[in-house]
């Protein structure tokens, strides 16, 4: 008998990060091999993501997942049961074609990522391969270089500051292990240096510091402080990377930063950042302008996209078609990539492909609701993916990914690469700091 014929599936509720329920899925092939995985869930979405399937009512918060495992343990497990594993985009199609939604809403996003994402597992299991070794061959050897949160703010500290996420990303570093360290110490100098000053209020949910801030560009300043006291040269060996999340304070073209009181027009927002593009060494920005401003995000990149790497998140949600539309339009140079987002494996590779076959970067992300779950780990370096971004150095469904990387890099050995500034390869110098 064919051993990688799928003879089980069972889903089960388990506890993202947030203590909110979420959908672990295993599945169990013919010859033995059992592959796990488990649905994160975002805050800050765009509205054409897949969505989870959550049973509402007054019970958890109308946040569990009943409906979600009825799903898996009945329909879903019925189309699939006698498929062959190794036919991934097989099975994707048949999760597709049963749910019959453009956004996963009748089984499920929560449902149908769980339940791909363990089929991918299973299979690598089967040919006792690492997932990310099963995806990439002997091709899979780069590490990528990751983005990494020192100051949450957005959906994610209940805007606290309207920034979402101040990042930090280690391109003069020579390994992932080496990103790693220097992250660490800008981590625990930028926590020193809030302490001191009276401004830390917590961490926020993907394990960044909660500021108090008087101004957004506060959180930019601390950065390069942090940096510098690391004894890193900012725009050289670290630079800083934002996530604007502008659709959380932005519609129809107008903006509203409530920590600082300010209204502003598209072009407003953009001046206001080109601003920051120009006192600091920034060299990435994710979602400057609201999901429903393709006129801002185009008008933004031919402004900045010389000099950043500009991210759609909620501007493209995983979606290939929207990725081919936003590179037609000149809009955005780079995608974040979300396996849940888009609701299978399969689409969220096309996403990928589309973004490389329009010249754009691509950075493979958790969610702010994350698990123990390993699995976009190994998408990034199975896939090739040159950036990785799991939130902050903080909390264990973070570290879990960072160490898992680092496993990874050590398995390699002299094989293995480092990413590194290839991301940013052909953009101007970042700025300086004033």
């Amino acid at each position: 008998m064919n051993g990688f014929i799928i003879t089980k599936l069972r889903g089960r509720r388990v506890w993202d990060s947030r203590g909110r329920p979420t959908v672990e899925v295993e599945v169990d092939l013919a010859g033995g091999a059992v592959g796990r995985a488990i649905a994160p869930a975002g805050a800050s979405m765009g509205t054409g993501e897949a969505v989870d399937l959550r049973d509402g009512g007054a019970h958890l918060g109308g946040l569990d997942v009943q409906n979600a495992l009825a799903n898996i343990n009945g329909e879903i497990r019925m189309a699939i049961a006698g498929m062959d594993a190794t036919d991934q985009a097989a099975v994707d199609q048949v999760l597709i074609a049963l749910d019959g939604t453009p956004n996963k809403s009748r089984l499920g996003g929560n449902a149908t990522i769980a339940v791909s994402m363990a089929v991918a597992h299973a299979r690598a299991v089967a040919v006792g391969e690492p997932l990310w070794r099963h995806l990439g061959g002997f091709d899979a050897c780069t590490l990528p270089l990751p983005e990494i949160q020192i100051i949450g703010g957005g959906a994610h500290a209940r805007s606290r500051v309207d920034v979402q996420d101040f990042m930090v990303t280690m391109p003069g570093a020579s390994s992932f292990d080496e990103a790693l360290v220097w992250t660490a110490e800008v981590y625990r100098l930028a926590g020193k240096l809030l302490e001191d000053s009276g401004r830390l209020q917590g961490v926020a949910d993907e394990g960044g510091y909660w500021p108090a801030f008087a101004t957004n560009e506060d959180g930019l300043e601390l950065l390069v402080r942090a940096i510098e006291a690391a004894g890193l040269k900012p725009g050289e060996q670290a630079a800083i990377s934002l996530d604007i999340a502008a659709s959380e304070f932005g519609r129809g073209g107008r903006y509203r930063l409530a920590l600082e009181e300010k209204d502003l027009d598209s072009d407003g927002l953009a001046e206001l950042l080109i601003g920051w593009i120009d006192r600091y060494p920034i060299v990435s920005i994710e979602d400057p302008m609201a999901e429903d401003d393709e006129a801002g995000m185009r008008r933004f990149t031919e402004a900045a996209g010389r000099r950043v790497q500009i991210v759609g998140d909620d501007f493209v949600v995983t979606d290939a078609k929207r990725i081919r539309k936003a590179a037609a339009a000149g809009a955005c140079n780079a995608a974040l990539i979300k396996p849940n987002q888009a609701g299978t494996l399969t689409e969220t590779k096309a996403a990928l492909e589309a973004a490389r076959a329009a010249g754009w970067g691509a950075i493979v992300s958790a969610r702010s609701g994350e698990t123990e779950d390993v699995t976009i780990v190994h998408l990034a370096i199975g896939w090739g993916v040159a950036q990785l971004k799991v939130g902050s150095f903080a909390r264990a469904e973070r570290m879990a990914k960072w160490n898992e990387a680092l496993r990874i890099e050590e398995s390699l050995g002299t094989m293995a690469l480092f990413a590194g500034r290839l991301p940013f390869a052909g953009l101007a110098p970042a700025g300086a700091a004033s």
